[in-house]
């Protein structure tokens, strides 16, 4: 039987108010997945994930949801629900329950075993109220009532959600697949989400991420005998590089390399700690002695041995990059080594991941990726497995999530082609308001509520507003030009000559004649707005200098760097 678990709660008058819907994140993006219900005085959150910076966020590390229209509202807030264990959805989880009054948070044994590991590097944070459910569990929070069923992804223990309201019942799919035939993890539980469907349900919303790809998702299994084909043909050493919470992927290259009597080693800070912790609750399975640490690598041969690290969207940092730079403690790369990209390229990271591909060429070594050979499937639903879930649950309504603007907009074409209602399509998009009233009629709304972009920097959480944002994009693209005038006290002449930093903009010793034209453009600033009989506004000065060599700098070379103008007065 089912486990209830039943959230403190009271009784408010709602027979007349609207369910309100507000995605914090996730529907312009493929990250930073956040959504607010919100009925009454009652509150529930589904995800609370981060995203990676774009290419024009220099020095950022990622971005999280913004949590102001929250702000008051904390004790309404009956419980955090989450889906699964990849930073896109519990990655902000460090930064925001605090500012959220830390309310209870629901999440399955994996989940809440990555997320209790990423705690430990916050431990100036109050401890989490974390509850562990199973995919059978029921919770009531407020007047919401929630269900979790079984989904398949690319991480064991992803679940997705019903939640009954007063309003009617709205499905959340989670990140999905359908796999009829996985590693290390059971089917979805089509019956149970069939059962769903059949209760009348107001609102289905789902994943759209992969809703541009025609036909089914691949099976993980397809990819395990893919897998098991590459140990088999292989003389050298195998280095397989993937995603650290692939979990399922991790599992097939172990029963691979069992099979073929490999010895594997698993390096990368998070893809250890991943297996370490999915070992420990039974999602990982290997024999005593298969997985050995990476500093033993080099005491077998080749032939019998295995690498699996992290690295293959080229991160500069990780195992990969790191090998194949030659930079690796324990791991040069041989001639008769053969590298398996076990992912696909996220969009940005081509020619990163092509210049890695060059490099191990050079070395006489072999590429295997998923242009290649079946070595990776996505984790979210193509476009038969998005029409499956609308035709098993049959919504009123379709909501796509997860996913950039154009496909949300694929998905709903999608709902369009299996019967519903274009009208019952509903787009929204961050912050914007989604709204039921008490009949269930459903709109996007014209409120929104406020949403910036919310920065991480190092410790720094919201600091780097974008103002400092545009400063960096400068920086990266025209440099810097520093000048340094010092001033007599009472003459109010300069001293000497100024002086000439640049960074990223021209090299100071090769361009004499622009450096000297400058410090001249310098020279009759100072001399035009200074007299040695009245008080300065040093302020002043140094915006004149700022703006006449700017201009100076732009018309020579068509640039225009960041002037930072130094005056100091003795």
């Amino acid at each position: 039987m089912p486990k209830i678990m039943v959230a403190p709660q009271a009784v408010y008058g709602h027979a007349k108010n609207n369910l309100r819907v507000i995605p914090l994140g996730g529907l312009e993006e493929v990250g930073r997945n956040m959504t607010i219900f919100e009925y009454g005085q009652d509150i529930i959150i589904v995800d609370m994930g981060l995203q990676f910076p774009d290419e024009d966020m220099p020095g950022i590390d990622y971005l999280i949801p913004d949590v102001t229209y929250l702000k008051g509202k904390e004790k309404n807030i009956r419980g955090v629900l989450i889906t699964h264990a990849h930073y896109d959805h519990i990655g902000a989880i460090p930064h925001l329950m605090e500012r959220i009054g830390n309310p209870p948070i629901y999440m399955t044994e994996l989940t809440r075993g990555i997320v209790m590991k990423r705690q430990e590097d916050y431990k100036d944070k109050q401890p989490l109220n974390i509850h562990t459910v199973k995919k059978i569990d029921r919770v009531r929070l407020g007047v919401f009532s929630v269900e979790f069923f079984h989904v398949n992804h690319t991480i064991p223990d992803a679940v997705g959600l019903a939640i009954s309201t007063p309003a009617g019942t709205i499905i959340h799919t989670g990140d999905f697949k359908f796999d009829h035939s996985p590693v290390s993890d059971a089917p979805a539980d089509i019956a149970k989400i069939a059962r769903l469907g059949s209760e009348n349900v107001l609102a289905l919303m789902s994943d759209s991420t992969d809703s541009r790809t025609p036909g089914y998702s691949l099976s993980e299994s397809r990819i395990a005998k893919t897998l098991d084909d590459i140990f088999e043909r292989t003389e050298g050493r195998l280095i397989i590089a993937t995603f650290a919470a692939l979990i399922s992927r991790i599992q097939s290259v172990i029963i691979a390399a069992e099979k073929h009597g490999r010895k594997l080693a698993v390096d990368g800070y998070s893809m250890k700690t991943n297996v370490e912790i999915a070992r420990t609750l039974g999602h990982l399975q290997a024999k005593k002695g298969t997985i050995i640490p990476i500093n033993k690598i080099n005491e077998y041969p080749d032939g019998k041995v295995a690498i699996i690290c992290t690295g293959a969207q080229g991160e500069s940092n990780a195992v990969l990059m790191r090998i194949v730079n030659g930079e690796h403690r324990f791991v040069k790369v041989h001639k008769d080594d053969t590298f398996v990209l076990s992912s696909s390229v996220i969009p940005g990271n081509e020619r990163t991941v092509q210049g890695i591909m060059d490099t191990i060429y050079r070395k006489d070594a072999k590429v295997i990726n998923y242009h290649m050979m079946d070595v990776h499937a996505g984790g979210h639903a193509r476009q038969e497995d998005l029409k499956m879930m609308i035709n098993l649950i049959r919504p009123k309504y379709l909501i796509p999530i997860h996913g950039n603007y154009f496909m949300l907009k694929l998905h709903g074409e999608l709902g369009v082609s299996v019967g519903m209602d274009p009208r019952n399509i509903l787009i929204g998009e961050n912050g914007r308001v989604i709204e039921f009233d008490y009949r269930g009629n459903g709109k996007v709304t014209s409120e929104k509520v406020p949403l910036s972009n919310i920065m991480v920097d190092g410790l720094g959480v919201g600091d780097i507003g974008q103002v400092v944002l545009r400063d960096r994009q400068l920086l990266a693209k025209d440099g810097m030009f520093v000048i340094t005038v010092i001033i007599d006290g009472k003459t109010k002449k300069i001293i000497g000559k100024p002086q000439v930093t640049s960074r990223g903009f021209i090299f100071v010793k090769e361009n004499f004649d622009l450096v000297n034209a400058t410090k001249k453009k310098v020279e009759e600033v100072v001399a035009q707005k200074t007299s040695p009989d009245a008080a300065v506004n040093w302020d002043y000065v140094k915006n004149n200098i700022r703006e006449v060599v700017g201009q100076y700098l732009y018309q020579k070379t068509e640039r225009r760097p960041m002037v930072l103008p130094v005056v100091i007065e003795v």
